[in-house]
């Protein structure tokens, strides 16, 4: 086994991409390739109205994450003016996308054997960087390099995205294709690009809100969102690569690595919301179905301070003039 071999991993996981590389064969009469690397216990399928479905648990995983992905985009959408809105919203869509060619994918949809099954695995390949670059674009958001929600802002994450994407499915159906030198055995680019990539992508995204929370924000609780947000994915990626096989025979095929591994990328995607909402405030003025309250100069931070024996009234009778307001003008959306 040398190194960007996936025959290691794909005999321990039931991940789609597995049955595209490794040893192959071509037949002579129909010219199609019949190649792929099984695990060596993977979830039983079921039969329904003469239609075999794949990974029935895994499917019903996918399904609660488009409900949960809705419910959290609809409230970030009701954090009008808070940081970061648009972006994390694009992140959001982009994974919900994800989770859609999954679903086909997984489950068999778009069947193993067809001609159109390597393309939905590049794209599928493609989305999961897109989703880890926009993810990491969305880290920097929080130190204000530039103006969030701006042309800019959107521009620079959605060309990023995009690259990352077209890198990933090009080097995806070459490799399945054995187009332009690459073949399904020599999986070396493929690993690079969907495995270490992804990975250090994700690892610059964790170190930047550890130090955009230690470093900027006074609300060290949000360290432990960050903290459960890795620990989810971790043990999803140590379910699906390495107790994958035990957990199938351990549960008489119901159930494989790649059902938990779904199942803790979507609480780990909960956390990363979870995060965002934790350090971002919003201006109550103006939020969505928020009620309307008096201009002022400064929404942020406000804070009404009374003397104990003062009513809120001024020698004129006015009800504001004998209270004042102490403004933080220097004060963001965030907790500074």
């Amino acid at each position: 086994m040398g190194f960007g071999d996936l025959d290691f991993l794909c005999e321990r996981a039931p991940v789609p991409l597995c049955s595209l590389v490794g040893p192959y064969t071509v037949s002579e009469e129909s010219g199609i390739v019949a190649n792929g690397v099984a695990a060596s216990c993977y979830a039983r399928s079921i039969d329904v109205a003469n239609t075999v479905i794949f990974q029935t648990g895994t499917a019903f995983i996918n399904i609660a994450a488009l409900g949960m992905t809705a419910m959290m985009g609809f409230n970030i959408r009701s954090k009008y003016t808070a940081v970061g809105r648009k972006e994390l919203l694009s992140f959001f869509y982009l994974y919900a996308i994800l989770t859609v060619i999954s679903l086909c994918v997984d489950c068999g949809v778009v069947p193993p054997a067809s001609r159109p099954y390597p393309y939905f695995v590049s794209v599928q390949n493609g989305l999961t960087s897109a989703t880890c670059w926009c993810l990491m674009v969305n880290g920097f958001v929080g130190f204000q390099l530039y103006e969030d929600g701006t042309r800019l802002s959107l521009w620079i994450l959605r060309l990023i995205s995009a690259g990352a994407f077209v890198l990933s499915f090009v080097v995806s159906i070459l490799t399945f294709q054995s187009w332009g030198g690459q073949s399904p055995k020599d999986t070396m680019a493929l690993f690079v690009v969907l495995y270490i990539v992804n990975a250090v992508v994700l690892i610059i995204y964790v170190v930047s809100q550890i130090l955009l929370v230690v470093g900027t924000l006074e609300d060290l609780w949000s360290l432990g969102d960050i903290a459960l947000g890795v620990f989810f994915f971790v043990v999803g990626q140590i379910l699906l690569y390495v107790f994958s096989n035990r957990v199938c025979e351990g549960v008489k095929h119901y159930l494989d690595g790649l059902f938990f591994a779904t199942l803790c990328n979507l609480f780990g995607v909960m956390m990363i919301y979870k995060y965002w909402d934790s350090i971002t405030r919003e201006d109550l003025e103006f939020s969505v179905g928020a009620k309307p309250v008096a201009p002022m100069s400064n929404p942020w931070d406000v804070k009404e301070y009374y003397d104990d024996d003062r009513r809120p009234y001024g020698h004129d009778g006015s009800e504001y003039t004998g209270s004042f307001y102490a403004l933080n003008r220097n004060s963001s959306m965030y907790h500074i």
